[in-house]
């Protein structure tokens, strides 16, 4: 688990592993805050973030797929950052306690091997995605296992995947979605919204959409559904063994006939599996597999977004304490929030965050704690040796109130922050994907600054 190699007083490095909503926030924050001779150092397989809200629209809808894809060239949110900050295109081989190995070097930069030792790491690898927005997946079940377009992480290799996926939509008469979360209903009302005519059946093994979130949410997205004849059958779990290896039964029509686990049988020319979105969390389980929570597979964090190797929920928490005298109570708190790895975090997608539902918002918001946190401990160490010192305390991370919006067709969505549920009719079909771009860096006046 350990081993490798080990900073030094000069090392002052903080990686940061996964530049998505999470990663590249808590980048320009550590940019912006950490003493002088620090370096930060922000890692990701592609060339530029994926804006994963927008990708099932444009994997349908023509026209509009170079919105997704946001460069990284001023990620750090300035024109021409200090040159200490770098961004690396590369992929993460692994994570050990104080290093990371990478799958190339950079000897152009002064990483003249793929390991780089640090002294503080965020890991913000997020989620493996379903396979119809898997870009990185060497196959896909609706073309029985042949590959798409290649893709190693280019902004054009992406425009080029997504232009072949929407010629596959464009094609299938009948489409079958399998996955009643955000993303299958939004493909099956994208694509019902954009062809009309098509036959589109949405399948989800529960008896109700969405089911972390108000009743009436579920409600409103049934009666869209009806409205635009999209045919949902909630209940039933599809038998995967029906597709093993990505292959279906084929019959006279030359359609692919699946199964659900009760033994019905579904006819369709493309099948869209919008299930099985995974967290990307394997590197830091070999690390050490205590980090990783076995029920879910997400990293254990504290609330201060420093990764743990022990559960730390509140109920555990709370339990915990209830069995502890007064005396014992303060010492053994803090025994509970301790963790062997103060100096490693986990946000956005992969960590278990108290709740926190898997979404941009909230990977934002912890890309900021930990951020926040890494400047403090760095602080502190650095002011160690002083007699008077106090060390600052960290923050910790509370997760908002529960939020989501759904696009219900081109133009409708619903949505719900907190108590609050509400429909929109006023959509527009890019899903204003231009909005984003500043969050990495880059102005947007018209359509022709996202070609970048």
């Amino acid at each position: 688990m350990g081993g490798g190699i080990t900073p030094n007083k000069d090392t002052k490095t903080v990686v940061v592993l996964g530049a998505a909503y999470g990663g590249a926030h808590a980048a320009q924050v550590l940019a912006a805050g950490v003493p002088e001779g620090w370096k930060v150092i922000l890692i990701d397989r592609n060339s530029h973030a994926n804006h994963v809200y927008v990708m099932p629209r444009f994997a349908v809808l023509p026209g509009h797929e170079y919105k997704a894809f946001i460069p990284y060239t001023k990620v750090f949110l300035q024109d021409t950052p200090k040159p200490e900050h770098v961004f690396l295109r590369a992929q993460v081989i692994s994570i050990r306690p104080n290093h990371i190995t990478l799958s190339r070097s950079f000897p152009e930069l002064g990483i003249p091997t793929p390991d780089i030792a640090f002294d503080y790491a965020v890991y913000a690898l997020g989620s493996h995605l379903p396979p119809p927005l898997n870009l990185w997946g060497s196959s896909t079940p609706e073309k029985e296992g042949a590959p798409m377009s290649p893709y190693g992480g280019l902004k054009s290799e992406a425009c080029s995947w997504f232009k072949e996926k929407q010629k596959i939509i464009e094609a299938a008469p009948t489409i079958l979605v399998v996955g009643g979360g955000a993303l299958g209903i939004q493909f099956a009302t994208d694509i019902k919204g954009v062809y009309p005519t098509k036959t589109v059946t949405l399948l989800h093994s529960r008896l109700r959409l969405l089911p972390r979130f108000d009743e009436k949410m579920h409600d409103e997205i049934l009666s869209t559904c009806e409205t635009m004849d999209i045919e949902l059958i909630l209940g039933e779990r599809l038998d995967l063994t029906s597709i093993e290896n990505g292959k279906a039964k084929v019959n006279a029509l030359g359609q692919k006939v699946v199964r659900t686990v009760t033994g019905r049988e579904i006819a369709a020319d493309l099948l869209l599996l919008c299930t099985g979105q995974s967290p990307n969390t394997g590197m830091i389980k070999a690390m050490d597999p205590a980090t990783v929570n076995e029920s879910n597979g997400l990293v254990r964090v504290l609330k201060t977004m420093q990764i743990s190797t022990s559960r730390t929920n509140a109920e555990d928490v709370t339990s915990a304490l209830a069995k502890l005298s007064v005396e014992q109570t303060a010492s053994e708190e803090s025994k509970i929030q301790s963790t062997p790895y103060p100096h490693i975090f986990a946000i956005g997608d992969a960590a278990d965050a108290f709740g926190a539902i898997p979404a941009g918002h909230n990977a934002y918001a912890q890309g900021e704690v930990a951020a926040k946190n890494i400047i403090k401990l760095i602080k502190n160490a650095t002011l160690a040796s002083e007699v008077d010192h106090i060390p600052e305390s960290l923050e910790e991370y509370t997760p908002s109130a529960p939020a989501i919006k759904v696009s219900l067709g081109l133009s409708k969505s619903v949505y719900q922050v907190g108590p609050q549920i509400g429909v929109k009719t006023d959509g527009q079909p890019d899903l204003q994907a231009a909005l984003i771009w500043p969050f990495f860096g880059i102005k947007v006046e018209k359509d022709e600054d996202m070609y970048l």
